[in-house]
């Protein structure tokens, strides 16, 4: 049964290396440490004590922005990210945010899909703003009023 949790500061090694698994040029075990004491909840998805994903968000007023948001690559597929993301978005809400923001890898075609058929509409573009292995790649801006 999937249950979901908050991050707590002795998760960082674990959501490290599940970002490692899953995505090239992930967050750090001091980004995420850096993160939890820099008052930015993470929400931690989990199966039987499993790690299956996590997303990190900023809060601002009754504003957020998602920071980061990654399912387990073996298990990716299963729509887990959906159930993920609904979870989010439904916490974000309970507490007063109004308006969410988030930015993604313009060749991430299946996130992108994802946050579109959860609201997000596309705002705009930031040129040259993730690494990746051909240099730097474009960030699309998106948001969705809850």
């Amino acid at each position: 049964m999937i249950a979901f949790r908050a991050c707590r500061p002795d998760d960082a090694r674990q959501l490290a290396e599940l970002e490692a698994r899953s995505v090239s040029h992930g967050w750090t075990e001091g980004q995420y440490l850096d993160s939890l004491k820099g008052e930015h909840p993470g929400l931690a998805m989990e199966e039987a004590g499993q790690l299956l994903g996590m997303a990190f968000t900023m809060i601002m007023q009754d504003e957020a922005e998602i920071l980061n948001i990654v399912i387990d690559r073996a298990r990716q597929g299963q729509h887990l990210g959906s159930r993920l993301l609904a979870e989010q978005l439904q916490r974000l809400r309970s507490g007063g945010i109004q308006r969410v923001f988030l930015e993604v890898r313009e060749s991430n075609a299946v996130a992108r899909a994802l946050y579109r058929k959860a609201g997000f509409i596309e705002t705009g573009l930031r040129k040259n703003y993730y690494r990746c292995d051909t240099g730097r790649e474009h960030a699309i801006l998106m948001e969705r009023v809850l």
